[in-house]
């Protein structure tokens, strides 16, 4: 796979309100211009997850992927990306002392329950023009 270089991708819930307002929250907060996004749902996304051997039927939400170096999903992705904002959202890595088991407990909660609570879309998101660059 041919990958942009230097770059985290972020693989999302391309049909979750949630999700798509992470990720738009995440475009605004990107200074640095590290992130690129790939919809779980997409073609790319399908292939993703397969290379890196993720089981979707486990995580269906976020995933953290450098590739060539790692990948993370549920809530080490979150903490991951909140590492990779800056001050004051890296501070939420204070979080990472705790067992991920327990850390994912939480995060299965929001996940299990995220379209009852936010809401879906009928497809993925179309990114405007000018954001076209920050998703493959």
């Amino acid at each position: 796979m041919n990958f942009p270089e230097n770059k985290t991708i972020i693989l999302f819930d391309g049909v979750c309100n949630l999700c798509n307002g992470a990720v738009n929250w995440l475009i605004r907060k990107d200074s640095q211009d590290q992130f690129r996004f790939v919809a779980l749902q997409s073609d790319l996304g399908k292939e993703i997850v397969e290379y890196i051997g993720v089981d979707t039927s486990k995580t269906d939400s976020i995933i953290w992927y450098k590739p060539g170096e790692a990948y993370f999903y549920k809530s080490a992705a979150a903490l991951k990306i909140a590492g990779q904002i800056g001050f004051p959202w890296q501070l939420m890595q204070v979080f990472s002392i705790l067992p991920a088991a327990l850390r994912d407990v939480v995060y299965d909660i929001i996940a299990r329950n995220r379209y009852r609570w936010f809401g879906k879309k009928a497809s993925c998101m179309m990114p405007t023009p000018e954001l076209t660059s920050k998703f493959l």
